[in-house]
């Protein structure tokens, strides 16, 4: 079973738009809240956005004003809608919840969406 898809990625140019979304199974979504990673090549993961009671959220220095993380809880979805994209901002996107999932004793992630910023 997939607890975590991730989907919306893309090649889009510097100043573009793309919003991502993260479907997760019911029996985590309700009562977690949910976070937006990104990994770069060669770098480690790194947390993106946080939100948590439907009203607080948190982003890293590096998105701060360009990205917006929501959520539906009716339809147990996240998003990130990110704009003004910058050619660093290019990685495979996770979404997750806080704390992370984890199945059989080890931290659980989906397979991620690959955003692509040209310059």
């Amino acid at each position: 079973q997939e607890h975590l898809v991730e989907s919306g990625g893309g090649l889009v140019q510097a100043g573009g738009s793309l919003r991502l979304s993260c479907a997760v199974s019911e029996s985590f979504f309700s009562i977690n809240a949910m976070g937006w990673y990104r990994q770069a090549p060669g770098k480690q993961r790194e947390l993106v956005a946080i939100i948590a009671g439907g009203t607080y959220t948190n982003y890293a220095e590096s998105v701060k004003g360009r990205f917006t993380i929501s959520r539906d809880n009716a339809k147990n979805t996240a998003y990130l809608q990110m704009n003004s994209l910058k050619p660093e901002d290019t990685a495979v996107y996770y979404c997750n919840t806080e704390p992370i999932i984890r199945v059989n004793g080890r931290d659980y992630w989906g397979k991620g969406t690959l955003v692509t910023v040209s310059s």
